[in-house]
């Protein structure tokens, strides 16, 4: 049977098969060697180390190859790490690639066809007919239904982004009643485009990392670029010139959706739409983050998560050593 990370617990001994995420070679107190890796497979990621490792070993493997490893599991600083004696280079052919890659938990049909049905409901015909165009483009629906909509923040997985851009949709679609001002139609627009450049700004066949498009530009401006082109087609629908005036707000959503400059985005939110878009999209990913850190530590001795670097806190999870906590997280909850 296989040793999936999330099932390995202080004290295993472990001889399987892993995809490398991540790779340093690092030198000790002692200007001693050592390899540290993050080794992933589809239930997530566990820190590895390996002693007295000099350059040629760091150089026999890259991140995303296959590593067949031996070592065992041991409780450092509340956290699970391996200490390893080998490794070796395993072919990727001989890897079953499902074993590597998470899914999201929904059934990813069901998922577009609420997506197709929510766009439905847009009533603006300029904008229902600019959706139509990007779910008409076969190659961009199967890459929208597969990307994750993060490398490790938040959704993860494949799958991710159209679960993701299907809950905020559903959340507008909820709270837009309270907020008679807002227009539903261009919020419900944004929030299917804030996020269409991660098809290009991810790479997620093997696993999760950025393209060199991500890398040099990213998806803000990969998203406008992609909306650019759509725009072009929607008069073959319609009849009539997209208008420019929204257009321009719809550009403003996908550029200001990170909602400040320190976390990447170019403009400040500056229309009741895109404060809306950047608040839900902060929501989302936010609670999605925090029940993941806390359904995947596997420490039970500790009523708290390891320190997050990413969050910059630890999360508490409950009464530890089987009391009863103050809540759970039942087992076929979703991820958001």
């Amino acid at each position: 049977m296989r040793q999936f990370v999330q099932h390995l617990k202080d004290g295993d001994t472990v001889e399987e098969t892993y995809l490398v995420a991540d790779k340093q070679l690092r030198a000790n107190r002692n200007g001693n060697l050592y390899l540290q890796l993050d080794l992933h497979d589809r239930t997530g990621t566990i820190n590895a180390r390996l002693w007295n490792a000099g350059e040629h070993l760091f150089r026999s493997f890259e991140v995303g190859d296959f590593l067949n490893v031996k070592g065992k599991v041991q409780l450092f600083q509340g956290a699970l790490q391996m200490i390893l004696n080998y490794i070796e280079r395993v072919p990727a052919e001989k890897v079953d690639i499902a074993d590597f890659l998470p899914h999201t938990e929904h059934d990813v049909s069901k998922l577009l066809e609420r997506l197709r049905g929510l766009v439905m409901k847009i009533a603006n015909p300029h904008l229902r007919a600019l959706l139509e165009c990007f779910l008409m483009d076969d190659d961009f629906v199967n890459r929208f239904c597969r990307a994750p909509a993060g490398i490790r923040n938040h959704h993860a997985y494949i799958g991710g982004l159209l679960e993701h851009v299907v809950n905020l949709l559903e959340t507008a679609d909820r709270i837009a009643p309270l907020y008679p001002d807002l227009d539903r139609d261009l919020l419900a627009a944004g929030i299917f485009l804030h996020d269409i450049g991660k098809v290009r700004e991810l790479t997620y066949e093997r696993h999760f990392a950025y393209s060199d498009e991500g890398q040099l530009i990213g998806h803000l401006v990969i998203g406008v670029e992609m909306l650019n082109e759509k725009v072009a087609k929607v008069s073959d629908l319609t009849g009539e010139p997209f208008p420019e005036e929204l257009l321009l707000r719809l550009k403003h959503m996908i550029l200001s959706h990170h909602g400040t400059y320190e976390f990447g985005s170019p403009k400040l939110p500056m229309t009741p739409e895109a404060i809306a878009l950047h608040h839900l999209d902060n929501l989302d990913a936010k609670v999605h983050a925090f029940v993941r850190d806390i359904r995947e530590d596997r420490n039970p001795q500790s009523s708290w998560t390891p320190f997050n670097q990413a969050t910059q806190r630890k999360l508490y999870k409950g009464p530890a050593n089987g009391e009863v906590p103050l809540y759970t997280v039942p087992d076929n909850e979703a991820d958001v």
